[in-house]
């Protein structure tokens, strides 16, 4: 119910000049009487009537106009209201009641919603300071109660906060632990097999996610946050130095393999236009074998380096190939000759009279000396054609003089007598294991037996290539 709904009070006179009295505190033993703060806005929700006649049930007005409210210690004067209606008076002191249970209701709804239980004890105590002697008309024994139970629930509250807080400090911990760990882990790493610009942007990522701990995360205990503090900064330091003294070794290395290819390439540009292309291409060999020796320098400057040194034996190379293809061309007619001695050569084949194809094949050898050169790229496959006639001659020489050494024939027809006897006598073996039922000895008469017969077959070529 509003105050335009509700009955209205009998029309009071026409205030008077100057301000108009407002009501008084009442009277506190050993103090003189103060003029209570100017009233609070009535709550919309609540009527002057039924403001009055709520607080009628904890209090009253006498006719000075003093207002009293009977609490836990009994009746106790709260102030007066002089020159207005009682109802007007008890509706004052109501509202300021009404304000007083807002607050607690307030505190128990912060305090149900896990609000930070220090900043609810504050308001807790205030309240049940200023409760007991309140300037209000109303339950006051009901809010202190009900302030004294959210206290009890505030002190569950902090327990459950302060584990909480724990907790999140331990993750804390944890999470910033782990970040100096991996610092740690980056700035121990052997410098040498660090991959730097990966390192030092994840040294970077690192420094980042401790920041955003420390702005965001829950406050550690300040000997925790200096320690983690102390080693990170400790591996951040370590890191750089590793890394200012690997790129200062790395300059100097460079500058070293720089030294040392600069060299070699002043001698390849020196011997680019030699024309002594045998000991020239000799010393090229030489160089290509102390460059894959050096030490590399940087990627850029390697390449570069590379690139003259390349060029430099091109230049020589190109005219070394210029030069063979001019005695190519002049060795053409002298390959030509060598092929017709080739067809005449692998005429030869096979060979059936070994000492008519030796006289042969001596006239071509001696034709073939007379042709000269050919060209560099004919020269291993002529060669190599050449030589197989010359193998096979020879080859057909040897078997010839192998067929015709009576020492040989002898020496096979003797093995042959003697491997005869060995069979003869291991087949009786092993007609007797397969009788007695051995296995064992089965095997071994059988083992033994298929390598004499192994052995005959050998030594049958043999005596025939004798015959």
């Amino acid at each position: 119910m509003t105050d335009e709904s509700a009955p209205k009070p009998s029309p009071k006179p026409a205030p008077r000049p100057g301000p108009r009295p407002g009501p008084r505190p009442g009277p506190r033993p050993g103090a003189a009487r103060l003029r209570p703060a100017a009233p609070a806005a009535p709550a919309p929700t609540i009527s002057t009537t039924d403001a009055a006649a709520q607080a009628a049930k904890f209090g009253r007005v006498a006719d000075d106009g003093t207002v009293y409210v009977t609490d836990a210690a009994g009746e106790r004067a709260v102030g007066q209201y002089p020159d207005a209606a009682p109802e007007e008076a008890l509706a004052y002191y109501y509202r300021k009641y009404a304000d007083l249970a807002a607050q607690v209701s307030l505190l128990e709804q912060r305090a149900a919603s896990g609000a930070p239980a220090q900043d609810l004890r504050t308001a807790a105590s205030t309240l049940a300071e200023q409760l007991p002697t309140a300037d209000a008309v109303g339950d006051l024994p009901a809010l202190v109660r009900r302030v004294d139970e959210v206290t009890s629930t505030i002190d569950s509250l902090a327990a459950e906060q302060a584990k909480a807080a724990e907790e999140a400090r331990a993750q804390a911990f944890t999470a910033r632990d782990k970040i100096v760990q991996e610092a740690e882990s980056i700035a121990d790493a052997d410098p040498s097999s660090l991959h730097w610009k990966q390192s030092s942007a994840r040294m970077t990522e690192l420094f980042d996610e401790w920041k955003s701990q420390q702005a965001s995360g829950p406050r550690l205990s300040k000997s925790d946050d200096h320690a983690l503090w102390g080693r990170f900064r400790t591996a951040r330091h370590k890191f750089d130095k590793h890394r200012r003294e690997y790129f200062s070794k790395l300059d100097q290395h460079n500058a070293e393999a720089k030294q040392i290819k600069n060299k070699l390439i002043a001698e390849a540009e020196k011997l680019s236009t030699s024309t002594d292309w045998a000991a020239t291409s000799a010393e090229y060999r030489r160089l290509m074998s102390e460059w894959k020796a050096a030490p590399r320098a940087s990627r850029k400057d390697d390449d570069a380096l590379w690139a003259r040194f390349r060029a430099a034996q091109d230049i020589f190379f190109t005219a070394r190939g210029k030069k063979d293809a001019e005695v190519d061309a002049e060795y053409a007619e002298n390959l030509k000759v060598k092929e017709k001695l080739l067809e005449s050569a692998e005429a030869l084949l096979p060979v059936k009279d070994p000492a008519a194809a030796k006289n042969a094949l001596r006239k071509i050898q001696d034709e073939w000396e007379e042709a000269g050169k050919v060209p560099r790229s004919a020269m291993k496959s002529v060669e190599a054609r050449l030589r197989a006639v010359e193998r096979a001659v020879q080859d057909e020489e040897d078997a010839k003089w192998r067929r015709s050494n009576p020492r040989g024939l002898e020496r096979a027809e003797g093995a042959l007598s003697q491997l005869d006897d060995s069979i003869a006598a291991l087949e009786k073996d092993l007609d007797a294991a397969k009788a007695s039922g051995d296995q064992h000895k089965v095997d071994k008469a059988s083992e033994a037996l298929s390598a004499r017969r192994a052995w005959r077959e050998q030594v049958v070529k043999a005596a025939h290539d004798f015959s």
